[in-house]
């Protein structure tokens, strides 16, 4: 079981949640192959334009800004199925296929065989049931975070919609936030894979962003 690795008070998270947010967003757009700078990401938050990004490029990380402005002014709010699809309606505004609405296709993942299984809210609702009645801490969010991601609820976005969650969570407890950083993408899209094949190496994913991707103030 990971250990809490920050314990500050919600208020103290949400102030270093808020002086982040231009780098996370930038940080999950060079997660999903976006090729943007972060001054790029910091003018596209300040409402500028950035002339050699797709529509659909800007309009993602648009939809980060709303996803994160909306975590950050709803922090108290217990999660449940419809905040989680407020959450992907955020994420997928525009781009990607019934945002908010579960996946009822078949698909495939790249790097990998594996196939998840159709989503239903059972199944989402036994997943948040346990983990609303047990201890929150830093194991059991990072935990919620890559189940939610191996459920592959949504037809896509489906990490970025899962930590977004994992990080409302984190700050409501004080926690610290999740982002994956450039020199992380590799290993952590490895042992995502090999968690998708395989729950036991659940572990080897936890491990990975808790050491390396998890941030906070140090008391």
């Amino acid at each position: 079981m990971l250990l809490d690795k920050y314990n500050m008070t919600q208020e103290e998270n949400v102030y270093f949640a808020k002086r982040n947010i231009v780098d996370s967003m930038w940080k999950s757009a060079n997660l999903e192959g976006i090729a943007i700078t972060f001054p790029e990401t910091q003018a596209i938050f300040d409402g500028q334009n950035v002339s050699h990004l797709r529509i659909d490029e800007i309009q993602t990380i648009n939809n980060l800004k709303h996803a994160w402005q909306f975590i950050l002014s709803s922090i108290d709010t217990k999660i449940d199925f419809n905040y989680i699809s407020s959450i992907h309606s955020l994420i997928g505004s525009n781009i990607v296929d019934s945002a908010g609405k579960l996946r009822i296709f078949d698909v495939t993942m790249g790097g990998t065989n594996w196939k998840p299984e159709l989503p239903s809210i059972d199944k989402v609702n036994i997943l948040l049931e346990k983990y609303n009645n047990n201890s929150v801490n830093t194991d059991s969010i990072i935990t919620l975070m890559c189940k939610l991601m191996k459920m592959q609820a949504f037809n896509d976005g489906n990490k970025r919609t899962s930590m977004l969650i994992a990080n409302h969570e984190l700050i409501k407890n004080g926690k610290g936030i999740i982002s994956i950083s450039e020199e992380n993408k590799i290993e952590f899209g490895t042992k995502l894979i090999e968690y998708y094949e395989d729950d036991e190496k659940l572990g080897a994913l936890k491990e990975l962003i808790f050491s390396k991707c998890l941030n906070g103030i140090e008391k």
